[in-house]
């Protein structure tokens, strides 16, 4: 039986873009081939007490499981937020463990205000 309280919910990664786009969370949160986390266009190298995680949203595919992918929305200390997003499974986006490390060190916040 469906649930009548899940009708409106965002159930693809697409949606949920959409939405925080419209909030102005549209910049990613990136590692690069060394290992640094950085805000899209700063040079700044991240630290993870440096950002929060705010909200994880995980999507499954129905048939494919390819199509497994996790977003993140953080915030960093001087309050820019950003978003992280990973295929996860065997298809990670970023290979070794440096990322899956990393992402186990920021702290979380889990923020009501991405509810939706």
């Amino acid at each position: 039986m469906e649930n009548p309280e899940n009708i409106d919910r965002m159930t693809t990664l697409s949606q949920v873009m959409k939405t925080l786009a419209e909030r102005g969370i549209h910049r990613e949160f990136r590692m690069n081939d060394r290992c640094e986390m950085k805000f899209e266009n700063s040079e700044k190298i991240y630290q993870p007490t440096e950002l929060t995680i705010l909200k994880t949203y995980r999507f499954e595919g129905d048939s494919n499981p390819d199509d497994n992918a996790v977003l993140y929305v953080l915030k960093d200390d001087a309050g820019n937020r950003g978003m992280i997003i990973d295929s996860y499974g065997a298809d990670s986006n970023y290979p070794g463990q440096e990322f899956d490390e990393f992402l186990r060190k920021i702290p979380v916040l889990d923020s009501d205000e991405f509810n939706f």
